[in-house]
């Protein structure tokens, strides 16, 4: 029988008041996370919230448990160095499309292809919203802001596709407004061995409102998105009438009354990185959006290896003294020249 004490939503909701515009998607992210962390069976002590700089990165202060507030793009950084000092923790990343994808970037990409054992959540609203509505990595072209009055001229980055190029192990998709399916992917990600890495479709109410409108919205969601589930086929629309099946390298939309079922696209998650990769170039309005689970894959994880090549050292040449180590490499004597 377990030792851990059975926790609630409470248990996880800090002192501080939680200061987010009204209306925020991150209040959504919070309260699913409090409610969810209860259910994983993790003793609390053993949790740590780690962010960077942004709207989304106060998360640690609003949650009831071990946390740095680091800085600007930095805080896969420190989730690796505190994974290996510690490999018992659970240690959860909250980033943001800015934090996590400009100055952040190169810290998101080498975090990614280390397959750390880390869970890595990225709010995107396509756009910077503490520091008042510029233009963000995830920004689409043309998007007037701030900083881009006459329209972004920059390629959006698409962060699915950016974690299967930097070979991520886990990688999922979900929405701020859909509670239950966020849930399910918080908890898949949680079991991964590995780099696990959310990206949620979050809305900014005050510089980017209603811009996920077209994948969030209950009227044109049904026709605009795909959930991928493994081993079946991507079948979407309001009647469930319409699917996805590859032609010539390229995802085409078909009706089901006109193929047959094997011609249909079925999802797996242990697929070739291209398979997933092209699921994750699918985009409105010219194709539906998936949500859901695009690649769960196991690999030897980076902690792993490291603390194998430590124990093997030390096998061969002992433990080792920090003295050694200093005096191992030529030495000076400083010598006072006063008489």
């Amino acid at each position: 029988m377990s030792d851990i004490p059975k926790l609630t939503r409470k248990d996880f909701i800090s002192h501080r008041s939680v200061r987010w515009c009204p209306g925020c998607g991150d209040y959504a992210i919070l309260a699913q996370l409090q409610r969810t962390l209860p259910e994983l069976g993790i003793p609390k002590e053993n949790i740590v919230f780690i962010s960077g700089i942004g709207c989304s990165s106060r998360f640690p202060y609003y949650m009831n448990t071990y946390g740095f507030h680091s800085i600007h793009g930095r805080a896969p950084t420190l989730a690796t160095g505190l994974k290996i000092a510690n490999p018992d923790l659970s240690i959860w990343v909250i980033t943001g499309d800015g934090d996590g994808l400009s100055i952040g970037g190169n810290h998101f990409i080498h975090a990614m292809r280390r397959n750390i054992d880390i869970n890595v959540i990225l709010f995107n609203n396509r756009i910077y919203g503490l520091t008042k509505g510029q233009y963000s990595p995830t920004s689409p072209q043309g998007l007037r802001t701030k900083s881009s009055p006459m329209g972004s001229l920059e390629t959006p980055f698409n962060p699915i596709s950016i974690a299967l190029a930097s070979e991520a192990t886990f990688i999922a998709r979900t929405f701020d407004t859909d509670l239950k399916h966020m849930a399910k992917m918080i908890k898949r990600a949680y079991a991964h061995k590995g780099i696990s890495f959310i990206e949620i479709y979050q809305n900014c109410v005050i510089f980017n409102n209603k811009t996920w409108d077209y994948a969030t919205n209950r009227k044109t969601r049904a026709e605009n998105v795909v959930e991928l589930e493994h081993g079946k086929p991507l079948i979407f629309g309001k009647n469930k009438d319409k699917a996805i099946r590859i032609k010539t390298f390229e995802p085409e939309i078909v009706s089901l009354d006109e193929v047959d079922e094997e011609q249909l696209m079925i999802h797996d998650e242990q697929a070739p990185s291209a398979i997933p990769y092209l699921l994750s170039r699918m985009r409105h309005p010219n194709l539906p959006e998936p949500i859901g689970v695009f690649r769960d894959v196991q690999m030897p994880t980076y902690e792993q290896g490291l603390l194998a090549q430590i124990d093997e050292a030390i096998q061969k040449k002992g433990e080792g003294k920090l003295s050694d180590l200093y005096h191992s490499a030529d030495m000076w004597t400083v010598e006072s020249t006063k008489e």
